[in-house]
């Protein structure tokens, strides 16, 4: 069964910088691409980061040079680091993976980032 569980999530200041991690069970971690969404109130769910089992990554332009996501196959963990926090980043965020058997999409749960400022 596949599991995925962001935490790292709360309440920040614009301006901060807060970790989120997703720990993966149920997969070959080392041998999935993983992603990072989110969701604002009112807005469609958008990625926000990518990191292939390559170690290659991709971005949204609204998070370039300020989010960098990361992953630790050994701890099965994909991290997004976030800088530099704005406002308009408050949103749920949740982790993905995709199966390479199935094709079928896993999410995590979600955690919320509110940025105040």
């Amino acid at each position: 069964q596949v599991r995925l569980v962001e935490s790292g999530g709360g309440l920040v200041q614009v301006g901060g910088s807060p970790r989120l991690s997703c720990a993966a069970s149920g997969i070959i971690f080392s041998n999935s691409d993983m992603n990072w969404y989110r969701q604002a109130p009112g807005k469609q769910r958008e990625l926000v980061a990518g990191i292939a089992r390559s170690g290659s990554t991709n971005y949204a332009d609204s998070v370039k040079g300020r989010f960098t996501i990361s992953r630790t196959n050994i701890k099965n963990t994909v991290y997004l680091q976030m800088n530099s926090l704005k406002v308009e980043d408050t949103a749920v965020y949740y982790c993905k993976t995709r199966s390479r058997d199935t094709t079928r999409d896993y999410w995590g749960q979600g955690t919320q980032v509110t940025v105040s400022s």
